[in-house]
């Protein structure tokens, strides 16, 4: 947890960002090799009573173990004995429970050629169901973490055929398991010249969980501005800056460099967009660089910029718990 000081000039103070923020490591920005962890032997582990569902206990029992040892959060999807409709539409990556029951309600969703408008209709694993006339089954699920370059479009497709984040993570595609290709793509939004922790995923369902403003999922930053952020903009950073669109409400706020004031971490729990940089801009500072440490418990850690990595089963349990602190 952050502690931003009363006094952010005492530069005994131990740096809040120390367990986030990792220096740069120097690799090829094309690079699409995925990150390989290495595990120190350890005693084993008590049981812990983690919550989980029984859908998510038959999925974590067919978890995909690779054979150099380390496992990706592929999960295949669980055989169904009976489901709610919008769930199904969900873990078909089709759209979030939500958008799932409006589909339904406006007639696109059939069950066995039949229009199915019911909610909290349930399907079985014999079931035909389709969506707009095509036939629909669960999609492998998948969760990447990305550490972003710049000069990358947080997006699957660019008109202008720029960079995509999807185009780093090519070499992901060879190592799922699965009868389809997924259909990545990116939880939020990072801008073009933002680095930093991305989630890519085809989980429509965490996706939606992840970016809804009531969630407030903590994210952190490491901004290095044009200069030095005065004492009296940093207060007022803490106590929250009036925006266009209402009050920018920050969490902590500290100096991650005590011999350098213009290096700023800052901890938000907002989803607004381009919502930091607005921030500092609104004080009459220019963010030079914009680094994403911590994303809902994730962070970079080991993964260089321009690489990614698998999440490991334990690392997505949390996430779908909000075991996220």
């Amino acid at each position: 947890m952050i502690v931003a000081k009363s006094n952010p000039d005492k530069s005994k103070s131990k740096n809040p960002f120390e367990k986030f923020y990792q220096k740069k490591t120097t690799a090829p920005e094309l690079e699409t090799v995925p990150v390989k962890k290495t595990r120190p032997a350890q005693a084993p582990k008590k049981k812990t009573d983690a919550p989980t569902t029984s859908l998510d206990s038959k999925i974590q029992k067919r978890l995909n173990k690779l054979k150099e040892g380390d496992m990706p959060a592929v999960v295949e999807a669980a055989p169904m004995e009976s489901m709610r409709l919008n769930k199904f539409l969900a873990h078909a990556g089709i759209a979030s429970r939500r958008k799932a029951d409006e589909l339904i309600a406006e007639g696109k969703v059939k069950v066995n050629g039949e229009v199915i408008k019911e909610m909290g209709y349930r399907v079985k694993a014999t079931d035909k169901i389709t969506f707009d006339d095509k036939r629909i089954t669960p999609e492998t699920k998948v969760y990447i973490l990305l550490n972003k370059p710049k000069d990358c479009i947080t997006t699957t497709t660019d008109e202008r055929d720029r960079k995509t984040v999807l185009d780093l993570i090519k070499a992901a595609y060879t190592q799922i398991k699965s009868t389809k290709k997924p259909r990545l793509y990116p939880v939020g939004r990072l801008d073009r010249n933002t680095t930093g922790v991305l989630l890519i995923t085809n989980d429509g369902e965490l996706a939606q969980n992840l970016t809804h403003p009531s969630k407030e999922i903590k994210k952190i930053y490491h901004a290095v501005l044009d200069k030095s952020l005065k004492l009296d903009d940093y207060e007022r950073i803490k106590h929250g800056v009036v925006l266009e669109d209402g009050i920018a409400e920050v969490t902590e706020v500290a100096y991650t460099n005590p011999k350098n004031k213009s290096e700023v971490g800052i901890e938000i729990h907002s989803g607004k967009n381009r919502i930091v940089r607005r921030i500092f801009e609104s004080l009459g500072y220019d963010v030079l660089k914009l680094d994403r440490v911590y994303f809902g418990g994730l962070t970079k850690k080991d993964v260089p910029r321009g690489r990614w990595r698998f999440l490991e089963d334990e690392e997505v349990r949390r996430l779908k718990h909000f075991k996220i602190g």
